[in-house]
Protein backbone atom coordinates (compact mmCIF):
# COMPACT_ATOMS: atom_id res chain seq x y z
CA UNK A 1 0.00 0.00 0.00
CA UNK A 2 0.80 3.46 -0.65
CA UNK A 3 1.59 5.74 1.50
CA UNK A 4 -0.76 8.37 0.14
CA UNK A 5 -3.41 5.36 0.23
CA UNK A 6 -2.34 5.00 3.76
CA UNK A 7 -2.83 8.58 4.76
CA UNK A 8 -6.00 8.49 2.84
CA UNK A 9 -7.37 5.74 4.73
CA UNK A 10 -5.85 7.22 8.01
CA UNK A 11 -7.78 10.67 6.70
CA UNK A 12 -11.03 8.64 5.99
CA UNK A 13 -10.85 6.90 9.75
CA UNK A 14 -10.49 10.55 11.34
CA UNK A 15 -13.28 11.85 9.38
CA UNK A 16 -15.40 8.74 9.99
CA UNK A 17 -14.50 9.38 13.93
CA UNK A 18 -15.29 13.14 13.14
CA UNK A 19 -18.78 12.87 11.54
CA UNK A 20 -19.67 9.94 14.18
CA UNK A 21 -18.99 12.36 17.10
CA UNK A 22 -21.11 14.92 14.69
CA UNK A 23 -23.71 12.63 14.53
CA UNK A 24 -23.67 11.79 18.23
CA UNK A 25 -23.75 15.31 19.29
CA UNK A 26 -26.07 16.15 16.68
CA UNK A 27 -28.86 13.40 18.38
CA UNK A 28 -27.93 14.59 21.98
CA UNK A 29 -28.48 18.05 20.81
CA UNK A 30 -31.35 17.47 18.61
CA UNK A 31 -33.41 15.62 21.62
CA UNK A 32 -32.09 18.63 24.01
CA UNK A 33 -33.02 21.18 21.04
CA UNK A 34 -36.49 19.34 21.06
CA UNK A 35 -37.67 19.92 24.82
CA UNK A 36 -36.31 23.70 24.47
CA UNK A 37 -38.85 24.14 21.81
CA UNK A 38 -41.40 22.19 23.64
CA UNK A 39 -40.52 24.64 26.34
CA UNK A 40 -40.42 27.53 24.96
CA UNK A 41 -43.62 26.85 22.88
CA UNK A 42 -45.55 26.24 25.72
CA UNK A 43 -44.32 29.55 27.01
CA UNK A 44 -45.09 30.88 23.72
CA UNK A 45 -48.58 29.48 24.21
CA UNK A 46 -48.39 31.04 27.49
CA UNK A 47 -47.50 34.47 26.51
CA UNK A 48 -49.80 34.11 23.63
CA UNK A 49 -52.55 33.61 26.22
CA UNK A 50 -51.57 36.36 28.49
CA UNK A 51 -50.86 38.60 25.76
CA UNK A 52 -54.76 38.02 24.19
CA UNK A 53 -55.94 38.07 28.07
CA UNK A 54 -54.03 41.44 28.74
CA UNK A 55 -55.42 42.62 25.54
CA UNK A 56 -58.88 41.78 26.41
CA UNK A 57 -58.37 43.54 29.57
CA UNK A 58 -56.80 46.34 27.64
CA UNK A 59 -59.69 46.79 25.87
CA UNK A 60 -62.38 46.44 28.38
CA UNK A 61 -60.04 48.60 30.31
CA UNK A 62 -60.11 50.92 27.47
CA UNK A 63 -64.02 50.83 26.85
CA UNK A 64 -64.74 50.93 30.49
CA UNK A 65 -62.41 54.58 30.48
CA UNK A 66 -64.10 55.28 27.87
CA UNK A 67 -67.27 55.30 28.69
CA UNK A 68 -66.07 56.54 31.91
CA UNK A 69 -64.44 59.83 30.10
CA UNK A 70 -67.80 60.30 28.47
CA UNK A 71 -69.84 59.74 31.85
CA UNK A 72 -66.75 61.90 33.12
CA UNK A 73 -67.48 64.89 30.25
CA UNK A 74 -70.96 64.98 30.54
CA UNK A 75 -70.70 65.45 34.40
CA UNK A 76 -68.61 68.00 34.00
CA UNK A 77 -70.57 69.63 31.16
CA UNK A 78 -73.37 69.60 33.74
CA UNK A 79 -71.64 70.57 35.92
CA UNK A 80 -70.45 73.65 33.55
CA UNK A 81 -73.88 74.21 33.55
CA UNK A 82 -74.52 74.27 37.25
CA UNK A 83 -71.93 76.26 37.68
CA UNK A 84 -73.12 78.82 35.17
CA UNK A 85 -76.36 78.53 36.79
CA UNK A 86 -75.18 79.17 39.93
CA UNK A 87 -72.86 81.93 38.72
CA UNK A 88 -76.44 83.41 37.88
CA UNK A 89 -77.56 82.61 41.03
CA UNK A 90 -75.15 84.13 42.64
CA UNK A 91 -75.42 87.52 40.55
CA UNK A 92 -79.31 87.83 40.94
CA UNK A 93 -78.67 87.12 44.82
CA UNK A 94 -76.16 90.07 44.81
CA UNK A 95 -78.32 92.42 42.98
CA UNK A 96 -81.22 91.44 44.89
CA UNK A 97 -79.19 91.68 48.25
CA UNK A 98 -78.38 95.00 47.27
CA UNK A 99 -81.84 96.12 46.38
CA UNK A 100 -82.93 94.85 49.33
CA UNK A 101 -80.15 96.40 50.94
CA UNK A 102 -81.30 99.59 49.72
CA UNK A 103 -84.64 98.75 50.51
CA UNK A 104 -83.52 98.13 54.27
CA UNK A 105 -81.96 101.43 54.22
CA UNK A 106 -85.27 103.47 52.64
CA UNK A 107 -87.29 101.82 54.76
CA UNK A 108 -85.21 102.68 58.21
CA UNK A 109 -85.40 106.43 56.78
CA UNK A 110 -88.97 106.48 56.13
CA UNK A 111 -89.81 104.43 59.80
CA UNK A 112 -87.26 107.58 61.02
CA UNK A 113 -89.46 109.93 59.27
CA UNK A 114 -92.55 108.14 60.44
CA UNK A 115 -91.71 108.17 64.03
CA UNK A 116 -90.15 111.41 64.43
CA UNK A 117 -94.02 112.47 62.25
CA UNK A 118 -95.76 109.69 64.63
CA UNK A 119 -94.56 111.81 67.73
CA UNK A 120 -94.93 114.93 66.78
CA UNK A 121 -98.55 113.78 66.32
CA UNK A 122 -98.79 112.00 69.31
CA UNK A 123 -97.76 115.21 70.96
CA UNK A 124 -100.05 117.26 68.58
CA UNK A 125 -102.69 114.59 69.34
CA UNK A 126 -102.37 114.64 73.14
CA UNK A 127 -102.44 118.34 73.30
CA UNK A 128 -105.43 118.13 71.25
CA UNK A 129 -107.19 115.34 73.67
CA UNK A 130 -105.84 117.67 76.17
CA UNK A 131 -107.32 120.85 74.72
CA UNK A 132 -110.97 118.59 73.59
CA UNK A 133 -111.34 117.56 77.47
CA UNK A 134 -111.01 121.15 78.43
CA UNK A 135 -113.32 122.12 76.17
CA UNK A 136 -115.76 119.25 76.80
CA UNK A 137 -115.90 120.29 80.56
CA UNK A 138 -116.25 123.79 79.69
CA UNK A 139 -119.07 122.62 76.77
CA UNK A 140 -120.57 120.25 80.07
CA UNK A 141 -120.45 123.26 82.42
CA UNK A 142 -122.22 125.19 79.69
CA UNK A 143 -125.02 122.91 78.93
CA UNK A 144 -125.45 122.44 82.08
CA UNK A 145 -125.98 125.99 82.58
CA UNK A 146 -128.05 126.18 79.36
CA UNK A 147 -130.31 123.43 80.74
CA UNK A 148 -130.38 124.93 84.08
CA UNK A 149 -131.48 128.24 82.90
CA UNK A 150 -134.02 126.49 80.04
CA UNK A 151 -135.61 124.78 83.24
CA UNK A 152 -135.37 128.44 84.43
CA UNK A 153 -137.43 129.48 81.61
CA UNK A 154 -139.62 127.27 80.90
CA UNK A 155 -140.94 127.15 84.64
CA UNK A 156 -141.17 131.39 84.37
CA UNK A 157 -142.85 131.11 81.31
CA UNK A 158 -145.30 128.57 82.81
CA UNK A 159 -145.89 131.11 85.38
CA UNK A 160 -146.30 134.06 82.52
CA UNK A 161 -148.53 131.75 80.85
CA UNK A 162 -150.80 130.99 83.89
CA UNK A 163 -150.36 135.02 84.47
CA UNK A 164 -152.04 135.96 81.45
CA UNK A 165 -154.72 133.45 81.64
CA UNK A 166 -155.01 135.37 84.54
CA UNK A 167 -155.16 138.35 83.09
CA UNK A 168 -157.57 137.38 80.38
CA UNK A 169 -159.82 135.99 83.07
CA UNK A 170 -159.49 139.60 84.87
CA UNK A 171 -159.74 141.00 81.74
CA UNK A 172 -163.38 139.40 80.96
CA UNK A 173 -164.60 139.63 84.61
CA UNK A 174 -163.51 143.70 83.91
CA UNK A 175 -165.26 143.88 80.44
CA UNK A 176 -168.38 142.46 82.17
CA UNK A 177 -168.23 144.53 84.89
CA UNK A 178 -167.72 147.28 82.42
CA UNK A 179 -170.77 146.61 80.32
CA UNK A 180 -172.76 145.98 83.72
CA UNK A 181 -172.08 149.76 84.66
CA UNK A 182 -172.28 151.20 81.21
CA UNK A 183 -176.17 149.44 81.43
CA UNK A 184 -176.58 151.41 84.52
CA UNK A 185 -175.26 154.61 83.69
CA UNK A 186 -177.25 154.12 80.69
CA UNK A 187 -180.31 153.43 82.60
CA UNK A 188 -179.52 157.20 84.57
CA UNK A 189 -178.61 159.14 81.04
CA UNK A 190 -174.61 158.75 81.84
CA UNK A 191 -171.92 157.92 79.86
CA UNK A 192 -168.83 157.28 80.96
CA UNK A 193 -165.21 157.64 78.89
CA UNK A 194 -164.16 154.37 76.90
CA UNK A 195 -161.36 152.68 79.10
CA UNK A 196 -157.61 153.62 78.02
CA UNK A 197 -156.10 150.38 76.89
CA UNK A 198 -153.49 148.47 78.90
CA UNK A 199 -150.12 147.72 77.55
CA UNK A 200 -148.97 144.06 77.21
CA UNK A 201 -147.96 142.39 80.39
CA UNK A 202 -144.51 140.59 78.67
CA UNK A 203 -143.20 140.57 74.94
CA UNK A 204 -143.03 136.96 74.52
CA UNK A 205 -140.30 136.59 72.19
CA UNK A 206 -138.75 139.06 70.13
CA UNK A 207 -139.10 137.51 66.56
CA UNK A 208 -136.16 137.37 63.77
CA UNK A 209 -136.69 138.84 60.43
CA UNK A 210 -137.36 136.32 58.13
CA UNK A 211 -134.13 134.42 56.72
CA UNK A 212 -133.94 133.40 53.03
CA UNK A 213 -130.69 133.30 52.53
CA UNK A 214 -130.39 129.86 54.69
CA UNK A 215 -132.31 126.76 54.93
CA UNK A 216 -132.67 124.61 58.15
CA UNK A 217 -135.18 121.44 58.35
CA UNK A 218 -135.33 119.16 61.52
CA UNK A 219 -137.69 117.72 63.23
CA UNK A 220 -140.58 118.39 65.69
CA UNK A 221 -138.87 115.99 68.87
CA UNK A 222 -141.30 117.12 71.99
CA UNK A 223 -144.49 119.09 72.42
CA UNK A 224 -146.28 120.76 75.30
CA UNK A 225 -149.64 122.09 74.53
CA UNK A 226 -150.43 123.07 77.92
CA UNK A 227 -147.44 125.63 78.29
CA UNK A 228 -147.25 126.48 74.33
CA UNK A 229 -143.55 124.94 74.47
CA UNK A 230 -141.75 122.65 71.78
CA UNK A 231 -138.70 121.26 70.69
CA UNK A 232 -136.82 120.61 67.67
CA UNK A 233 -133.68 118.22 66.40
CA UNK A 234 -131.20 120.69 65.56
CA UNK A 235 -129.41 123.87 67.77
CA UNK A 236 -126.68 125.80 67.66
CA UNK A 237 -124.49 123.66 65.97
CA UNK A 238 -126.81 123.82 62.73
CA UNK A 239 -126.94 127.96 62.94
CA UNK A 240 -130.25 128.00 65.04
CA UNK A 241 -130.23 131.26 66.67
CA UNK A 242 -132.88 132.67 69.12
CA UNK A 243 -135.68 134.20 67.70
CA UNK A 244 -135.38 131.75 64.63
CA UNK A 245 -138.62 131.18 63.24
CA UNK A 246 -139.13 127.43 62.18
CA UNK A 247 -143.01 126.85 60.32
CA UNK A 248 -144.13 122.74 61.04
CA UNK A 249 -145.89 121.06 58.77
CA UNK A 250 -147.05 117.62 58.26
CA UNK A 251 -146.90 116.20 54.73
CA UNK A 252 -148.05 119.39 52.77
CA UNK A 253 -150.22 120.68 55.55
CA UNK A 254 -149.30 123.62 57.80
CA UNK A 255 -149.73 123.00 61.47
CA UNK A 256 -147.78 126.08 63.07
CA UNK A 257 -144.99 128.22 63.88
CA UNK A 258 -142.28 127.75 66.28
CA UNK A 259 -140.27 130.91 67.39
CA UNK A 260 -136.96 129.68 69.12
CA UNK A 261 -136.30 131.58 72.27
CA UNK A 262 -133.50 129.06 73.96
CA UNK A 263 -130.97 127.51 71.88
CA UNK A 264 -128.24 124.08 73.06
CA UNK A 265 -125.88 122.91 70.74
CA UNK A 266 -127.69 120.01 69.04
CA UNK A 267 -131.68 121.03 70.32
CA UNK A 268 -133.86 124.15 70.61
CA UNK A 269 -136.57 125.25 72.19
CA UNK A 270 -139.64 127.55 70.99
CA UNK A 271 -142.68 129.15 71.61
CA UNK A 272 -145.55 127.29 69.51
CA UNK A 273 -147.55 130.45 67.62
CA UNK A 274 -150.58 130.12 64.70
CA UNK A 275 -151.75 127.10 66.00
CA UNK A 276 -154.94 125.36 64.00
CA UNK A 277 -158.33 125.40 65.50
CA UNK A 278 -158.55 121.54 65.39
CA UNK A 279 -157.61 118.80 67.50
CA UNK A 280 -155.76 116.74 64.70
CA UNK A 281 -153.58 119.86 63.40
CA UNK A 282 -151.92 120.66 66.46
CA UNK A 283 -148.42 119.50 66.52
CA UNK A 284 -146.57 116.36 67.53
CA UNK A 285 -143.54 114.80 67.66
CA UNK A 286 -142.61 113.65 63.90
CA UNK A 287 -143.29 116.82 62.58
CA UNK A 288 -141.20 118.61 60.18
CA UNK A 289 -139.84 121.93 60.88
CA UNK A 290 -138.01 124.02 58.42
CA UNK A 291 -137.37 127.92 58.19
CA UNK A 292 -138.19 128.20 54.93
CA UNK A 293 -141.63 126.57 53.77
Amino acid sequence: MSTLTKVLIILLTISSIFLCGIVVTYVANAVDYKQKYDGLYQEYRAAKENEENASRQFNELKNQTDEEKLNLGNEMASLKGDIERLKADLANAERDRDDARRRKENWEAIVRDFTLTNKEQGDLLQKTLDDLDRVQTVLIEEQKKHKETSTALIENLAVIALLEEKQEELLDEKTELQNKLDQLLRQYGKVIAPPVPLPAVAQKVQVAPAIKDIDLKGLVTTVDLKRLLAEISIGAADGVKEGTRFHVTRDDKFICDIVIMDVEPETAVGWLELLQARPEDQPRAGDHASTNL
